[in-house]
């Protein structure tokens, strides 16, 4: 990186959006460039997809990246783009008849809320995980109340209603490889979520 894009770098980590989105613009064409999807996946995902959550998930994490290892930054926004990828592809498999994606049961009342809460639980130890009902869906909202729209979007849609992959996309406006991408990535800020409740529950107060 020269000095311009670590001074980026540095006000990027501090919280400043346009600093990030500049630096996103510059390195992000050439990594969705590299990326190489089998023929098989072609329709399902595109490398357009790949890098629109992956931008997203840079808005997310970038306050956590080391300014001193500015140098790693391209390497760290293509492992995030190619860990996407790879997950998609993962979730796709898993419906074409391999060990199929584990969901949520919906069911009625609050039964997928509860039954999110135990997916995403699942590997995380917290007092959580006891949350029931009507307790569930409060939890649920207020947590996905914090996430970027479109990741709160996919578990609205494809887990607590429980639409088919297909309905999704088309109500999100993106392939299904998207779509599994935004679940992933949504889960994954959900468990971060489930380690420290009460920030979920301060929320609604």
């Amino acid at each position: 990186m020269n000095p311009e894009q670590r001074r980026l770098l540095a006000l990027a980590v501090a919280g400043d959006r346009d600093a990030l989105g500049t630096l996103l613009e510059q390195f992000g064409p050439a990594i969705e460039h590299a990326l190489r999807i089998d023929p098989r996946w072609q329709g399902a995902i595109d490398p357009s997809d790949v890098m629109q959550v992956t931008y997203i998930e840079a808005f997310l994490r970038i306050g956590g990246f080391e300014v001193e290892r500015a140098a790693a930054f391209p390497a760290w926004l293509r492992q995030v783009a190619e860990n996407n990828l790879r997950d998609a592809i993962r979730a796709l498999e898993s419906q074409g008849g391999g060990p199929r994606q584990r969901r949520v049961d919906v069911g009625p009342s609050d039964a997928s809320y509860v039954g999110l809460l135990d997916l995403l639980a699942s590997s995380v130890n917290t007092p959580s995980v006891s949350v029931r009902h009507g307790e569930a869906r409060e939890f649920l909202y207020a947590a996905l109340d914090r996430l970027p729209s479109d990741y709160a979007q996919a578990v609205r849609l494809y887990d607590l209603e429980g639409r088919p992959i297909d309905e999704v996309a088309a109500a999100l406006g993106r392939s299904a490889g998207a779509v599994h991408m935004l679940r992933l990535r949504a889960h994954d800020r959900l468990r971060e979520l489930l380690g420290s409740p009460s920030r979920i529950l301060d929320t609604r107060a």
